[in-house]
């Protein structure tokens, strides 16, 4: 008898210890783009997503960047297991989700919400799927408008000859630049800020919450603006290797950035109230429609060359029309 309990006893430690390994998190390197650094309001938004996904079996280790291509290169080196970076940077990733930046697009957050809980919808797991790499989240870090060092640079016709600053790794922003008479200057995240502060080029385009991390009021002083009209929704997406991450862990966490939409709206918005009134710029609406076609006509473009892709172009189509179906795009074939 005492042979036949302590037979039970040992296989229900083994039983056990089985279910302990079983349930055991998996450990994955997460690296963060966060020009702000460990303290910056991006890895704090990250450490409540590490903390909810303990609770998916995943234990994820942040590491922050201040260098987004640095972030990116990595991931693709296999150091970062997940890297999250703008969605402009991510469209080498995952065209369709990095399409979802595309240049007028979304015209407004409204927009850009009913985009997101379409993404977070199981059902769009296999688009955002490509290349052995997977999106796993996407949240918005608001609007780009444009930035000129002169108020008076507030129709395309006044940026002819004017230096604006592109983003060096996307090749898209240099031809509709130089397709308006502007000379594009190269730059990255990390210096464009930089060059518009110390009068290097004239213009560059930048979401609301640059502003005071950026500095950007340096570059406006003394006579520039704003110019009040959003070019784009930006995003930061979490791209991860495909292998990395379960399946169901993976939608969890598109899940998740979705059901926080909010507390990331409300932090926007905190930083656009930031922003001194006196800097923005009115342009009139028959100025804003021609942009609308404009950049209508950029995206048709894009999409020929393959620097967009046609499905998401076609899903954000849709929802630019279910909200507001007296667009001139709505009404005709």
């Amino acid at each position: 008898m005492t042979k036949r309990v302590s037979a039970l006893l040992a296989a229900l430690a083994l039983s056990l210890a089985g279910n302990a390994v079983a349930q055991a998190p998996i450990e994955r390197t997460v690296c963060v783009f966060d020009i702000a650094g460990q303290a910056g309001p991006t890895m704090a938004a990250m450490q409540d997503w590490r903390a909810a996904a303990l609770g998916w079996g995943l234990k994820a280790n942040l590491r922050v960047y201040t260098n987004e291509q640095v972030a990116a290169e990595d991931l693709k080196a296999g150091q970062c297991d997940a890297s999250l970076i703008t969605g402009l940077r991510a469209r080498q990733f995952n065209k369709y989700a990095g399409t979802l930046d595309s240049i007028g697009a979304l015209p407004t957050m409204e927009h850009m919400r009913v985009a997101l809980q379409v993404l977070a919808h199981p059902s769009r797991a296999d688009k955002l799927t490509a290349n052995s790499y997977e999106v796993i989240g996407i949240a918005p870090i608001g609007a780009a408008y444009l930035f000129v060092n002169d108020r008076e640079i507030n129709t395309l016709a006044k940026a002819a000859g004017k230096k604006v600053a592109v983003l060096d790794f996307d090749p898209t922003q240099a031809k509709m630049v130089a397709a308006a008479g502007a000379t594009p200057v190269p730059s990255d995240i990390t210096n464009f800020a930089g060059k518009f502060n110390n009068g290097s080029v004239d213009v560059i385009a930048a979401p609301l919450v640059a502003y005071n991390v950026l500095e950007l009021y340096k570059g406006l002083q003394p006579d520039g603006g704003i110019i009040d009209y959003p070019l784009l929704q930006l995003t930061m997406q979490v791209v991860a290797k495909e292998d990395r991450f379960p399946a169901e862990i993976a939608q969890k966490s598109r899940e998740y950035f979705y059901q926080n939409l909010d507390r990331v709206l409300e932090q926007l918005d905190r930083e656009a109230e930031a922003v001194d009134q006196k800097w923005w710029v009115d342009i009139p609406d028959k100025d804003k429609r021609e942009y609308e076609l404009m950049m209508q006509d950029a995206r048709d473009q894009l999409r020929k060359e393959g620097y967009y892709d046609p499905d998401m172009l076609d899903l954000l189509h849709k929802i630019r029309c279910k909200i507001d179906g007296s667009r001139a795009e709505c009404t005709t074939n």
